[in-house]
């Protein structure tokens, strides 16, 4: 097949929306010094700008306890965690959940690390501690910079695993939290729903217009794995009953009803199964890759789930590949995910139309200064039919290139599962196979031959099943 592409047109603005925020699991684990080295290189890496993770009111974060049936209000750790993102310039991504044990109202939990689910008992209390909890951080880091957080009033609310799954419960609990986080500052973001699925989002917004609230941006989550299948099934059987670009549609459905508030994807990933052996494999570098580039234009965030596999809603592994949803391991060996995340992060902004088109195959062509990347895809779902592809690029206007280099992600590369498996998938890494992962899990730059001619460039690439490739095109200019 062929995808053509005229670098003599004027391409589109390209913002990099997916590297607003990412995922993590619960709040403690930030205070972890393995944590906070991942989150440091996938910020430096790959670019993320803020972090979004449950449970920053649990009890073990000690925000609200009661000491002998009096409040205690101790924000110490979540300055800790907060003080840490802002000095390697990141910034939260506030999840207000979940509640704190002496405000609860029953004791229904969830997760590993017991997090209470209910509503509060009593909602002026509640709102207390939103508002002595905003207040502080306003004092300790300074309104101009807690102008540029989001906060964001709990997590998939229209499930009952995290709380009632009534609508008329978490609207009440959204209109006392805006309202106390407003109370220290008109100019703070505050929204929601955050619920699965994309679920709420009109009678979200007719609520709170009805009711005068604000809501300075929509927040929902989606996975493929939403709504394909039977009860019962399992991960594959979902995926394969799914369609090829079913977020894309999802989000398109989400923008029109967001209207014209900025909309944020505060969780999406390959599957929502914690165990998902394809999360480590060259299947989600090449679903990542696809998804990202197709809800260009849908959304201001997109924020994968999750960073790395330090995470413990189930349990806490130890298998160092056990289909968790991180972009790293435990160890912090790239996954082919994260290579996928590095290779969208080199991108430039500025994307030009391309023709062409294949059941399996996609290609795009973003501008950086005197550069550009052409970005192909080989995806499809599991029990779809897909193979090797050899897909010629053919680039009119195009200079006499300086350089042109490719990155491979898929078989025999950038794949570190592929290697454990075979040093039996020991459940446990010496440093010298720790070293030796690293090292498989690498993305390196080669060489492409490329033809030109006549201001006209080719050239061939054959993209394995599953596969990613990213050519880099380097000209003296491109004017």
């Amino acid at each position: 097949m062929t995808f053509r592409c005229d670098l003599g047109v004027q391409g589109e603005d390209f913002p990099h929306f997916w590297e607003h925020t990412v995922g993590s699991g619960h709040a403690t684990l930030a205070l972890r010094a393995d944590w906070q080295a991942q989150m440091q290189r996938a910020h430096d890496e790959l670019g993320f700008r803020h972090v979004r993770f449950h449970g920053l009111l649990d009890d073990d974060m000690g925000t609200l306890i009661d000491q002998d049936d009096q409040p205690l209000y101790s924000f110490f750790n979540a300055d800790q965690i907060f003080d840490f993102l802002l000095s390697i310039g990141m910034r939260p991504f506030v999840e207000l959940s979940f509640m704190p044990t002496m405000l609860s109202s029953s004791g229904q939990i969830i997760f590993h690390y017991r997090a209470n689910v209910s509503v509060p008992k009593d909602y002026d209390q509640w709102s207390t501690l939103i508002s002595r909890l905003v207040a502080h951080w306003v004092d300790r880091y300074g309104l101009h910079e807690i102008r540029q957080w989001f906060f964001e009033v709990w997590n998939e609310p229209n499930l009952e695993a995290f709380g009632s799954g009534k609508q008329e419960d978490y609207f009440k609990l959204y209109a006392y939290t805006a309202k106390a986080i407003k109370s220290v500052d008109m100019q703070l973001q505050v929204g929601g729903p955050a619920t699965a699925a994309n679920a709420w989002i009109d009678e979200f917004v007719t609520y709170c217009s009805q009711n005068n609230l604000p809501t300075d941006f929509i927040s929902t989550h989606h996975y493929p794995t939403d709504a394909f299948g039977k009860p019962g099934d399992d991960t594959e059987t979902q995926l394969s009953e799914s369609t090829r670009s079913v977020l894309r549609e999802e989000a398109r459905t989400a923008r029109q009803q967001a209207g014209d508030r900025p909309l944020y994807y505060t969780e999406w990933c390959t599957s929502s199964n914690p165990r998902d052996p394809m999360h480590d494999e060259p299947y989600a570098a090449a679903f990542i890759v696809k998804t990202v580039m197709e809800a260009r234009g849908l959304v201001e965030g997109y924020s994968y789930w999750t960073f790395s596999d330090i995470f413990e809603e189930n349990y806490f592994p130890s298998v160092p590949f056990h289909g968790g949803f991180g972009l790293m391991n435990l160890h912090g060996i790239a996954k082919p995910a994260y290579r996928a995340f590095e290779m969208l992060h080199g991108l430039g902004t500025e994307i030009l139309p391309v023709d062409g088109s294949h059941p399996t195959v996609d290609s795009w062509c973003i501008r950086n200064g005197n550069s550009l990347t052409v970005l192909i895809s080989n995806f499809a779902l599991p029990r779809h039919p897909v193979t090797d592809e050899t897909v010629h690029i053919e680039l009119k206007n195009a200079p006499r290139p300086a350089a042109a280099i490719i990155q491979r992600i898929g078989a025999g590369n950038a794949d570190a599962k592929a290697v454990w498996e075979t040093m039996g998938k020991p459940d446990y890494l010496s440093p010298a196979m720790v070293e030796q992962l690293h090292a498989a899990s690498a993305m390196p730059e080669q060489k492409q031959s490329v033809a030109w001619s006549d201001r006209t460039l080719g050239f061939d690439v054959t993209v394995p099943p599953l596969g990613v490739a990213g050519i880099r095109l380097e000209f003296a200019s491109l004017a």
